[in-house]
């Protein structure tokens, strides 16, 4: 059964990564987490065509204006056995201030800096990191695409529901969120249907939103975390 799920205002935390990531594109920072996806998702195959992971990499890598002789050269790394070919992903489960619930991935080349680095930022911003289950109980593995538009009306709305939609979030950003078995065939018919699509990708959605009295403190640690090198995606499950 369909489920909308409209979220009031917009999300801090959401507004906060799309100006970061902007700015980072201009840096060329993000072209390096995006190259290491890329080349993650290499591994099971090159051809964007047969991998769906591979696909979804370059999608979100083309949302940053990434050129394209860098996706090959992320493709022909990943695929042909390079120095990327070693990079891992990890999965960390943290807690951070007031207890609240985080999933952090992690594609990186050093495992141990890259869990020297997500201590060290955690034990500054009053968080530490969980044991192995502590934490992912509380999410469910779904697939999220967000459109390229800023507002929906009923007609985008039943558009949405008939392309297999589970929930409709509006967060600042439409995010339409799917099974992860149906996010392939969902995103290509809300392409049929006349939407364009900003992103798509697999995400952790926690199964309930909690509130905190101080969000400045935890945007302080998500941005931290979104700096580091070896972070790719951090998901939590506090309402910000």
């Amino acid at each position: 059964m369909f489920k909308q799920d409209f979220m009031s205002g917009h999300s801090k935390w959401a507004t906060i990564k799309r100006a970061k990531s902007a700015n980072d594109a201009r840096r060329s920072n993000v072209f390096t987490k995006l190259s290491k996806n890329i080349a993650v998702a290499a591994k099971a195959g090159a051809d964007p065509d047969i991998n769906f992971k591979l696909r979804i990499a370059i999608d979100k890598a083309r949302v940053f204006n990434m050129p394209k002789d860098n996706i090959e050269r992320a493709i022909k790394r990943g695929s042909g056995g390079g120095d990327d070919s070693r990079i891992e992903s990890l999965l960390y489960e943290a807690y951070g201030p007031e207890g609240v619930a985080i999933i952090i991935e992690i594609l990186t080349d050093n495992k141990n800096r890259a869990v020297s680095n997500l201590k060290h930022v955690l034990n500054k911003h009053g968080g530490n990191l969980g044991n192995s289950g502590s934490v992912l109980w509380m999410f469910e593995s779904k697939g999220e695409i967000i459109l390229d538009k800023n507002e929906i009306n009923n007609e985008d709305e039943l558009k949405i529901i008939d392309s297999g939609a589970e929930d409709i979030v509006q967060d600042g950003q439409i995010k339409v969120i799917t099974s992860i078995d149906d996010l392939e065939k969902v995103k290509d018919q809300l392409q049929t249907n006349g939407f364009k699509i900003e992103s798509s990708e697999m995400i952790y959605w926690p199964k309930d939103k909690v509130a905190i009295k101080d969000e400045e403190k935890l945007l302080k640690l998500l941005d931290a975390l979104d700096d580091d090198e070896d972070v790719n995606n951090i998901h939590t499950n506090a309402n910000i």
